[in-house]
């Protein structure tokens, strides 16, 4: 499998910390210090699947190939809007694609979960082009008269074409652990005349404490783990591309790792935690900005509610 094209979108508005503390009890310095962010984005007079069809297309023109080329298309998404059709469904119809889509929910490793589909796929099927978009809204699922969530998430979206013409995925390592309580968010259903079962309905839930600790350990263990599997020295990778939760909790990373703090690029402070969209958003600023050379090593991780976490290793 072979990343050949990727694109993101972000909305227009910039919302600083200084904003935040409008009409929540924080500061700059106080969320800066905590989470090194220090604005972020989130739609307002756009919609999110208006800025996921614009990374879908910017991936698409990054590849050389029309919407018509591909197989299949994955979209990676914790919620939206639409409960049927899936987001996927509508996204394809969006950009004028004609193959089959689904829908996953991995959270933040939305991402990582979708390469290793991605590359099952094209061992599986005749598939040559497949497109992955990561679309996400998680300012949607916060309570805005809480700083606990609201201060860290942001909305964005992401897109990559990968095909079948090379072999460069090298690895992966995933791992799911039921552990609700750390990081949660439920929607109550409609009511019927039969339901007897009292049902919650609540924002985003956040155990701070226990999310880092989660976070640090696993992705820390995942990205070991599948060094182990591709029998890749740790000093032989180039770049650790991570989920943009907390810039501490990659730091702390780093420093399990023993690895130089150089190698863990980083835009977590001007676009906050947008969920699976923050590794692909990432992936395609360095792609820009030409940081990778053929050859190279890198890995990505990420870590998210479930808790669902992951790492694979590609050679650009």
């Amino acid at each position: 499998m072979k990343i050949i094209g990727t694109g993101h979108a972000l909305p227009k508005l910039v919302v600083t910390n200084d904003m935040l503390a409008e009409f929540l009890d924080t500061s700059d310095e106080w969320i800066r210090t905590r989470t090194g962010i220090q604005e972020r984005r989130l739609l307002s007079d756009e919609t999110l699947d208006q800025i996921a069809e614009q990374a879908m297309k910017n991936a698409l023109d990054d590849a050389g190939i029309s919407a018509k080329d591909l197989d299949f298309i994955i979209c990676s998404n914790v919620a939206n809007n639409m409960v049927t059709p899936g987001f996927g469904c509508l996204l394809q119809g969006r950009i004028g694609a004609t193959c089959p889509t689904i829908d996953i929910n991995c959270a933040c490793t939305g991402f990582i979960y979708a390469l290793n589909m991605a590359n099952a796929f094209f061992k599986a099927y005749d598939y040559k082009n497949i497109l992955i978009v990561c679309a996400e809204q998680p300012s949607r699922y916060c309570n805005w008269k809480e700083r606990d969530t609201s201060i860290l998430f942001a909305d964005g979206a992401a897109a990559v074409v990968v095909n079948n013409s090379e072999n460069n995925m090298l690895g992966f390592h995933l791992n799911n652990e039921c552990d609700i309580e750390p990081l949660y968010y439920c929607r109550r259903l409609e009511p019927t005349p039969f339901n007897k079962v009292e049902e919650a309905n609540h924002p985003l839930k956040m155990q701070g404490k226990a999310v880092y600790k989660i976070a640090i350990q696993s992705s820390t263990n995942d990205i070991i783990q599948v060094l182990k599997k591709t029998n890749i020295k740790i000093e032989d990778v180039d770049y650790f591309v991570l989920h943009q939760a907390n810039e501490r909790i990659i730091k702390s990373i780093c420093r399990n790792l023993g690895q130089p703090i150089e190698k863990f690029p980083m835009n977590i402070a001007h676009l906050g935690n947008t969920s699976s969209a923050s590794v692909p958003i990432l992936l395609d600023v360095l792609c820009k900005e030409n940081t990778f050379k053929e050859g190279d090593i890198i890995v990505f991780s990420a870590f998210g509610g479930g808790f669902t976490t992951g790492a694979c290793i590609y050679k650009w």
